[in-house]
């Protein structure tokens, strides 16, 4: 995901005449394993176990963030695209992926026949942004799923850590990434490994690009591949030329890991150049990224609708040299196999109990499915309309956000790895609790709005007499706006509707006193205040 200095554009100069030394790389450069057994590196190039010359043409997809958009990857597959680059979390800064929930989005790549690049997002921008975890805890994260990777060396990049170094100090880069490698070798793993440049990214200072040699050499397999990420640093045809050609010329695997093509504050990316260069070098490119940007015009996708691809996803899907018209698809699934089309059987009718005045926990008998169900929705239905409120990998669920002293009727809907949905379940209906009687106010307000996004502010006070612990704080947006980052509690939204649970620092309110959240959110056009809100299922008093 980008992000620049503002100073950049006006200092930045990519020079990379003769810094690689070609010549000299090229006779240095490590054998590929004798027997290859998946995706792997030989003489500058990615190569499937086949010898097959792999070029990833597809996107970035943010499942960390939006877990129950599963239909994504085969979207993306319908729209031409091979390979597909998947935001995960080892826990650090976001909720961590579950090796279950790895294994599903590994299953959908390959039902979708996709190449599946994972990564960790909680890297991003270390050494200058206070809240990113380092490579080694990254590379900790991915010895942990070494059971869930064994065997996908064929089908699955291991990208340790997103843009994991900012712009303070990004010389500090090369170790951390080198013992990074190392470590995830000494594990076992054997799977082609990405590593992203400092910068944010985007090797401003060419610091990945001057130490791309070391770093290479220091995997023993020889199965490494770079990935610089463009955007408006690369506003110039000059720019991307010279570090795409720096690495092609010198024998070194590169790829676009991340581009952009929408002008924003600090330049207008030159995305035309990014991807006929890449096709000129026969390099591969993963725009970013398919749908749910804070800054919407990032957006490939309309609200990961594949219908209403934005003027950047037309570009890159349709445009010239774009996914359409030059990727090829992975020969590991060029056996001819049928997609999987079959939906799992409809689970069991669920059941509620621990019912409280915001919240009741389901639980449900499995379904079945003739490849292997990877997930479970919970619908709320009402009427001839139902909505996702939870999406998990348990046959156990807990839907939070609810109005106190009101009916409800949920269902339950099995997901297999291909994205086929099974028939709904049998209804359970359950009402409410009547809350508690807390007494509170709430403040609310609008601390800073861009185009597409908005920052805001929410004061909670306890007006009553006693202290209140492990409280829960509900509302309901209106004109579709949608939290993306929370301080001081966690938000969990369906819809318009946001129900949120506090941090530690936060769960304790004094009688008297008062705890203030700050989020980010991701708006439209409109961005009216919420109406009403409630804690513990109590309305409270606005103020």
């Amino acid at each position: 995901m980008p992000r620049v200095r503002a100073v950049l554009a006006a200092l930045v100069g990519i020079a990379v005449v003769g810094v690689l030394c070609p010549a000299a790389a090229r006779a240095a450069q490590p054998p590929a394993p004798a027997l290859a057994t998946g995706l792997h590196i030989s003489d500058g190039r990615l190569l499937e176990a086949d010898g097959n010359d792999f070029v990833m043409r597809g996107v970035n997809h943010a499942h960390t963030w939006y877990p129950g958009e599963t239909q994504s990857l085969a979207d993306v597959k319908a729209l031409g695209a091979n390979t597909v680059r998947v935001v995960l979390s080892d826990g650090h800064r976001w909720s961590r992926n579950s090796p279950e929930d790895v294994a599903a989005v590994i299953g959908r790549c390959k039902a979708n026949r996709l190449i599946c690049v994972l990564e960790v997002h909680d890297t991003t921008g270390y050494g200058e942004d206070a809240a990113a975890g380092t490579l080694d805890h990254a590379a900790d994260y991915w010895i942990a799923l070494k059971d869930v990777l064994a065997g996908e060396e064929g089908h699955v990049v291991v990208n340790i850590g997103n843009e994991p170094w900012g712009n303070t100090n990004p010389a500090g880069w090369t170790e951390p990434t080198i013992a990074a490698v190392r470590k995830l070798r000494a594990a076992g793993l054997q799977h082609t490994i990405m590593v992203d440049a400092p910068n944010w990214g985007q090797d401003w200072q060419g610091v990945m690009r001057d130490n791309a040699r070391a770093v290479h050499a220091a995997d023993p397999t020889g199965n490494l591949i770079f990935s610089i990420h463009m955007y408006s640093v690369y506003d110039t045809a000059q720019e991307i030329t010279d570090y795409l050609h720096a690495f092609a010329d010198a024998g070194l695997p590169l790829l676009v890991g991340e581009f952009g093509g929408p002008a924003d504050q600090y330049g207008d990316p030159d995305e035309d150049t990014v991807m006929a260069t890449a096709e000129q070098l026969g390099l591969g490119y993963l725009a970013w990224s398919w749908s749910g940007n804070t800054d919407p015009a990032l957006d490939l996708a309309t609200d990961f609708d594949p219908a209403r691809l934005s003027a950047w996803g037309e570009r890159v899907f349709h445009g010239a040299d774009g996914i359409a018209s030059t990727a090829e698809e992975a020969s590991v699934y060029g056996d001819g196999a049928p997609q999987d089309t079959e939906a799992p059987t409809a689970p069991g009718a669920p059941a509620a109990s621990a019912v409280t005045a915001t919240s009741v926990t389901l639980t449900w008998s499995a379904a079945t499915d003739d490849v292997g169900v990877t997930g479970y929705d919970v619908v709320r239905v009402d009427g001839g309309t139902e909505t996702t409120v939870v999406t998990g990998t348990a046959t156990a669920a807990t839907v939070t956000g609810l109005a106190p002293d009101t009916p409800y009727t949920f269902a339950v809907r099995a997901r297999d790895a291909a994205g086929n949905r099974s028939a709904r379940s049998a209804t359970v209906a359950v009402t409410t609790g009547a809350g508690t009687g807390t007494a509170c106010s709430v403040g609310y307000r609008v601390t800073g709005e861009w185009p597409g996004g908005f920052q805001g502010e929410i004061t909670v006070r306890n007006t009553g007499a006693a202290p209140l612990a492990a409280w829960t704080l509900t509302f309901t947006f209106a004109d579709g706006q949608t939290v993306t980052n929370m301080w001081g509690g966690t938000p969990t939204q369906h819809d318009g509707a946001v129900s949120i649970t506090p941090a530690s620092y936060t769960s304790s309110i004094p009688a008297g006193g008062s705890v203030a959240l700050g989020f980010t959110a991701a708006k439209g056009t409109a961005n009216t205040a919420p109406a009403a809100f409630s804690l513990d299922g109590a309305a409270c008093a606005t103020a």
